[in-house]
């Protein structure tokens, strides 16, 4: 915990208020010029815009995460197939779930022949019309088709926390629910999401930081163009091109107290009043 979160916290707090040098490490205090900069820099609040709006990537994921660990939670054949084939873009390396993406989302790739061919069958459009929309260079739905990505790779994380927490609920509470005369629909409701409450809490809150911390989708599908610049590709952006490190430093600690304060937040008002 020293070596990997408090140095690395605490040196990037004490660079944010300074000017580094890299070539001989020396620092110059500088008050708060870094958090000005950032503040006065109309890219810096479009990354912090987009970043927000990645955070709409959270309730479908949660939601279909925790319907699907419902569903392959019953005893039934080919149960463990499923949850297998649901957790491989998980450990699927994101370069290659990226460059996979990338032809899919292509102005010719798969997902518009998909749609063509829908088109084709239910909408009466032309055989000979394609449809031909450019998913990721599209500055309107470009941000929309990286959380797509994002959706299909993180699904199988949270359903597997999900899936954790529905097996540690006693099957006595169900079986009684059952003789009570409650349907599906109301034991999912009534007793599956308040018992399950802890564990929404913490996968909700997993991917609301992890939606605020977005870099590596964006660098795969887009390398960071104007309409999916995030902020925390504006953290990387100011260190490792620009070489201004304690403008970095900055624009990295406005993301952690975003991440802290949304936290802080989801625990205030659906964490346990004890």
């Amino acid at each position: 915990m020293g070596i990997f979160v408090f140095w690395p916290v605490g040196f990037n707090t004490y660079l944010a208020f300074h000017d580094y040098e890299i070539a001989g490490g020396a620092t110059t205090w500088n008050n708060f010029a870094n958090f000005k900069h950032i503040w006065e820099e109309e890219l810096f609040h479009q990354a912090v815009k987009n970043s927000l709006l990645f955070l709409l990537v959270v309730p479908p994921i949660q939601l279909f995460s925790l319907l699907i660990a419902k569903l392959v939670n019953n005893k039934l054949p080919g149960m463990t197939f499923f949850r297998a084939v649901y957790y491989i873009p998980v450990i699927t390396a994101i370069s290659i779930a990226g460059v996979v993406w990338s032809f899919v989302l292509n102005y010719t790739g798969m997902l518009n022949a998909i749609l063509s061919s829908i088109g084709h069958m239910f909408f009466l459009l032309p055989e000979t019309t394609m449809l031909e929309i450019d998913w990721l260079g599209n500055p309107h739905i470009a941000m929309y088709s990286i959380m797509l990505f994002t959706f299909w790779k993180g699904l199988g994380y949270y359903m597997v926390l999900y899936l954790a927490g529905l097996q540690g609920i006693p099957s006595e509470v169900e079986e009684a629910a059952i003789l009570d005369g409650a349907n599906a629909w109301d034991r999912f409701w009534k007793i599956t999401v308040p018992m399950m409450k802890p564990t929404i809490l913490l996968c909700t809150m997993l991917s609301t930081i992890g939606a605020l911390k977005v870099f590596q989708e964006v660098v795969v599908l887009t390398s960071g163009k104007a309409e999916t610049y995030t902020a925390l590709f504006y953290v990387y952006d100011q260190a490792f091109k620009n070489f201004n490190f304690g403008v970095s430093a900055a624009a990295g600690l406005v993301v952690t107290f975003f991440c802290v304060l949304l936290a802080a937040l989801q625990f205030r008002f659906f964490g346990e009043k004890q």
